[in-house]
């Protein structure tokens, strides 16, 4: 249950604010005010704190999955018909309060949970003495488009150090779900060099995550062949980059990636670069905020 933070939102902050907001609705739940209608506006005012710390944090659709539920419209809308003082109604309150309470603390738990994890692995921390220590963010995150698993060298064998600059550095490859859907639908392609790079690059990530969908490692730092200038090439990790809970696609998958590459960037705590052969994507990119390396090939001769 990831959460998506809102560009330019500070990751540590929104996990400190998450761990806040779990606080307080899991001490609601087991203490706060007596009797059913205090319990409840206890809860609505909860509510109302938790939309104001994380509104400008996290996402619309996070908001409405961890905060602004379908239990809370429905005791949103019943507030000024709760009141009566019949224990049939104070116990069926009470109850959708505490169900309220109940998801609410799983949610967010869960929540924390995810982020902190993601922090982690997305950070480089390496566990020292029994504590987490910071390393040198010396891995670059890169989102190759559809089009650089057709037109480029192919995946097992590309050297994106030598496009990045970035001579051995470990690269860790990122891989939207689009990009894989993209790929499923280019199996049927009319080209046959399209349709061979689609089956072929499928078929190593399904190699990489035939039994997890945890990072996988593409090639070991000075197992490929070195570079035409003699680089070392270094190591390179490939991670699927699945749609958050509710996620609902943009209409044009060019503006799907840039949007997922965009959502890495506060969890990962740096720049997440673009790869494609496209102008249009480049440009959607750069106007975005994103990165961008532009490839491109020799058009030749205009034709006569």
């Amino acid at each position: 249950m990831l959460v998506t933070p809102r560009p330019g939102v500070d990751r540590d902050n929104l996990l400190k604010t998450l761990r806040s907001v779990h606080t307080d609705v899991y001490n609601l739940r087991g203490g706060g005010p007596q009797g059913h209608y205090k319990r409840l506006l206890a809860y609505l005012e909860w509510t109302s704190n938790a939309v104001r710390m994380l509104s400008n944090q996290i996402s619309d659709a996070d908001l409405k999955r961890l905060v602004l539920t379908r239990g809370y419209e429905l005791l949103l809308s019943g507030v000024g018909t709760m009141t009566g003082s019949e224990i049939e109604v104070q116990r069926a309150v009470n109850g959708l309060v505490s169900l309220e309470l109940d998801q609410r603390a799983e949610a967010f738990e869960a929540a924390v949970k995810a982020l902190h994890e993601q922090i982690i692995r997305w950070s480089l921390h390496q566990m020292v003495d029994g504590q987490y220590t910071r390393m040198p963010p010396s891995e670059t995150f890169i989102v190759p488009d559809t089009g650089v698993y057709i037109n480029h060298e192919k995946l097992e064998e590309a050297d994106f150090g030598a496009l990045l600059g970035m001579g051995g550095s470990p690269i860790r490859i990122l891989v939207p779900m689009v990009v894989v859907d993209e790929l499923d639908g280019l199996k049927q392609h009319n080209k046959p060099h399209v349709r061979w790079r689609a089956g072929y690059t499928l078929a190593v990530l399904d190699r990489l995550f035939q039994t997890s969908t945890a990072p996988s490692r593409l090639h070991e730092a000075g197992t490929l062949p070195p570079a035409p200038d003699g680089r070392t090439r270094g190591d390179a990790v490939v991670e699927l980059l699945f749609d958050p809970p509710g996620h609902v696609r943009l209409p044009i998958n060019d503006d799907e990636i840039v949007d997922r590459a965009l959502a890495v960037e506060p969890l990962a705590g740096r720049k997440v670069t673009l790869l494609t052969y496209d102008t249009g994507q480049s440009t959607r990119a750069r106007n975005a905020g994103l990165h961008v390396v532009k490839l491109s090939k020799e058009i030749g001769e205009e034709p006569k």
